[in-house]
This record gives C-alpha cells, sequence and structure tokens, in this order.
C-alpha cells in the first residue's frame, strides 16, 4: 500500500501523471458529451474513500441532493482508501472517462496541483460569483495557493488532547484545566502514572509531529513551506522539531509515556481501558472516545513549546477536487452539488454524523447543533481550537508531493526515538530522507 501511494504521490513513474500542457482535453479541443441517465438527468460520478458511518452519512447526502433537484444525478461510488483511490486515478485522471469529483486527503494536494488532472475551484467560484466568506477562513487557507482555491474542503478534521477526567481527580490534578505546554503535559504525566497507566501517549503518526511544529510556529521545508515555490529540502529538524522529540523523549525515559504502536484503534482502546490517561487524536475521535470510555473525557488543545505561544492547527482529511477533460455540463453538475455541500444544513448532519467540522461555521448555529453540543461541550473545544489559530504559513501546512514518504519517515525516526536514539540524530535522519524524496520527485517533475 505504502508503494502504492508514494509511486502515486511521488509521480516518479514518468508516465504517471500527463504535465499540464499535455493532460485532459485542451481548450481548443471539443469536449465530449455529458452523460444523461434515463431520467434525463446529467449523471456524474463522485469518487470516495468514506467507509463506516461516514459512507452511511455521504449515501445519505448525495441522496438529498439528487431529490433536491431534478436536473443533476450523483453516483457515491467507494473506492477504497485514499492511497487507493488514488491509484486507480492515475490511469484515467484527466480524461473523459474520469469521475466528475475526487476526494483526495490533504496530503495529496500539491501532487493533484501538479498532475494535470483537475480545474481549480477558483474557476467555478469567479464564474458563479460564489461568497467564500460564509465558508471556514481556516479550513480553506490549506487549499489556497497563491490566493486561488484549488479544490473544495469537505472532511476537515484536527488534532485534540483527550484526557481522562476522573484520572486527573485521583492525581490532584484539575479536571478542568488541560495542561497546555510541553512541560505541563511532562509534569501531569508523572503524577498520572500508576502501575497500570501511562501519563501520556502519541500515535506513532506523522501528522502529530507536523501539528506540534506548526503550534509551535514551525515550517515542515523551505520554500514558505512548499507555498511560495517548490520546496527543496526539509527543515523540521531545527528547534521547533527538536522541541517535540525532546519532549516525547523525556517522558519516554522517565517511563511516564506508553508506546501503543501505529494502529488508531490500538491507542484508542488504551485510552478507553485506562491503560493512559492522556492522547493526541483526531477531532473526528472524540465522539468514540465519549461513548467508548467508562469515565468522564476531557478534550483540549494541543500542546505547544514552553518558550512559544499556541500558533494553533493545520486542517487534516480531505477535500473535492474538480476533473478536467470531463463536459461542461458534468463540471456543473459537480459544481452545484458541492455548493449544496457547503450548505448550513448539510454540514450540521455531516458534522453531527462524523465529528468532521462543518466547513460552514453557519452550521453550528443549526438547533440539531446546538442540542448536541449541549449534551457533548467537548465537541465545542475542537471547534474553538480551529477558529483560534492564527492564519501562517505555518498554520497553512506544507505542500510537498511526497508527504506520504515523508511521514513514514518520521514514523522511523519515532520508533528509533523510543528504542533509545539520540533526538537530534534520528530526526536528521529523517529530513535526510525526506529531502532525497523530494529532489526525485522534483527532478522528475522537470
Amino acid at each position: 500500500m505504502l508503494a502504492l501511494v508514494l509511486a502515486a504521490c511521488s509521480n516518479s513513474d514518468p508516465d504517471a501523471a500527463p504535465d499540464k500542457a499535455g493532460s485532459g482535453t485542451d481548450d481548443g479541443e471539443k469536449k465530449s458529451e455529458a452523460t444523461v441517465n434515463k431520467d434525463g438527468k446529467v449523471e456524474i460520478e463522485f469518487w470516495h474513500a468514506m467507509s463506516g458511518s461516514g459512507q452511511e452519512s455521504l449515501d445519505n447526502i448525495v441522496a438529498g441532493f439528487n431529490d433536491s433537484q431534478d436536473d443533476y444525478n450523483v453516483k457515491a461510488e467507494f473506492q477504497g482508501s485514499y492511497e487507493e483511490l488514488l491509484t486507480k486515478l492515475r490511469s484515467i485522471g484527466g480524461t473523459k472517462d474520469a469521475p466528475a469529483i475526487m476526494q483526495v486527503f490533504e496530503i495529496g494536494t500539491k501532487y493533484m496541483i501538479d498532475s494535470g488532472y483537475i480545474e481549480p475551484m477558483q474557476k467555478f467560484i469567479d464564474d458563479d460569483g460564489y461568497d467564500l466568506d460564509q465558508l471556514e477562513e481556516n479550513i480553506l487557507n490549506y487549499y489556497r495557493v497563491d490566493g486561488e482555491l484549488y479544490s473544495m474542503p469537505f472532511n476537515s478534521s484536527t488534532p485534540v488532547m483527550i484526557y481522562n477526567k476522573d484520572a486527573f481527580k485521583e492525581a490532584g490534578l484539575d479536571p478542568e484545566k488541560a495542561p497546555e505546554t510541553f512541560g505541563d503535559v511532562i509534569d501531569a504525566a508523572a503524577k498520572l502514572k500508576t502501575d497500570s497507566m501511562y501519563g501520556f501517549s502519541m500515535l506513532t503518526y506523522g501528522w502529530f509531529f507536523e501539528e506540534l511544529v506548526a503550534t509551535q510556529g514551525g515550517l515542515y521545508v523551505n520554500e514558505e513551506n512548499g507555498r511560495s515555490g517548490d520546496a527543496t529540502e526539509a527543515v523540521f529538524n531545527g528547534a521547533e522539531g527538536l522541541n517535540v522529540f525532546n519532549f516525547l523523549n523525556e517522558m519516554n525515559q522517565a517511563g511516564t509515556f506508553g508506546n501503543f504502536g501505529t494502529n488508531w484503534d490500538d491507542i484508542r482502546a488504551a485510552f478507553s481501558s485506562e491503560k493512559v490517561a492522556m492522547y493526541m487524536d483526531s477531532s473526528a475521535g472524540v465522539a468514540n472516545a465519549i461513548n467508548n470510555s467508562p469515565f468522564d473525557v476531557g478534550v483540549a488543545y494541543i500542546p505547544h513549546a514552553d518558550e512559544v505561544e499556541r500558533n494553533g492547527v493545520v486542517i487534516g482529511g480531505a477535500s473535492l477536487w474538480m476533473s478536467k477533460g470531463i463536459a461542461d455540463e458534468e463540471q456543473k453538475a459537480a459544481w452545484e452539488f458541492m455548493k449544496y455541500l457547503a450548505t448550513p444544513e448539510v454540514q450540521a448532519q455531516w458534522h453531527l454524523d462524523t465529528g468532521y467540522f462543518a466547513i460552514n461555521p453557519d452550521a453550528y448555529e443549526e438547533d440539531i447543533v446546538k442540542e448536541k453540543w449541549e449534551e457533548y461541550p467537548q465537541f465545542q473545544v475542537t471547534v474553538e481550537q480551529l477558529q483560534d489559530t492564527k492564519p501562517s504559513v505555518a498554520t497553512q501546512g506544507a505542500l510537498i508531493s511526497v508527504f506520504p514518504e515523508s511521514r513514514q519517515q518520521i514514523v522511523t525516526a519515532l520508533e528509533n526515538l523510543y528504542q533509545g536514539g539520540d533526538p537530534q540524530k534520528v530526526l536528521d535522519e529523517a529530513a535526510e530522507g525526506t529531502n532525497r524524496a523530494i529532489e526525485i520527485a522534483n527532478k522528475t517533475k522537470q
């Protein structure tokens, strides 16, 4: 699986994706006719990677759109994981056979922009006079490059810190005041540690490292996080990255850190079974933590280094991309569906069904959301952390086409750290591995 996504996102195969000039349908070439179903509706395909409750909610949204008007019909088609979807897309992207809409994870953004498969969303926004001010600014920022929005945000999440309020009480800590800094977490973890429970844990996953660097105002790669030009080297092994590794290393050495590996289910089960008192999770995992834990659950902002102010969080999740090369009427159908998705009513239900943020903050004013927040005030904390984020190139997130490979480098570095490796040394090795991947990708692109 990793090999597939690396191939897709590094574009190391010269035949993997056509360049912009030669991809899809040229402007002067006549596009194909739209697909029309037996009911006379323009029919489009929507490739997605949602499974479980996410797929169920999405299917209901699609059905709602199809019933709401008489011109278009959307067919939602599950394509497996994000990686599997992207691999399938490589063979037909930018052609008339491509799906009208594709859901791609956030770290595929740079690849999609460079691929030649897509039509930037800004074109449809400008042509329609669509008001982007109605959408969440700190979500839009990730998918903007040089002021242009390339894809429509959809399922968006950020990391949060989740903690056991009952364990806090037993340890003499204030259950209503979560640790804010790395130092606070280290101190609390020492007090929370028991014979059967660790104080703190973090999934061995590059996303959380990226977030802990960004909240310090640190960058992941050069060229302003790859937003002022193509990144040529990693910079995450600087002061901010070292702060993160020293933070984790101190607790690991003290025996207050629990290493539960790379599987989300394992670390979530460890928390719910009281094997760890604090851990980092996605905001989309909050409901699961509350519902599956036999104790009072708290949710807080992610911690930051003691010597810096909190900058905030970078959006995770995925967005929706418009295909280039398909019929104009199919693009119009896709655009109408994307606008429907962004309405407060639809976003309110999506937020409650899945735990993802509403990309339209007016959704939080819907009665069904207010009622749920009253029952689960923890949800509101996740939204406040996002809205308190300071816009910058750090919290905008990095743009590199080889992000999956770089994340694997971080996973290896974390595993080596927990085995006793020197924080700076293992971090430097991860940066060197990322640099090699970037170099290969940039050469291929040229």
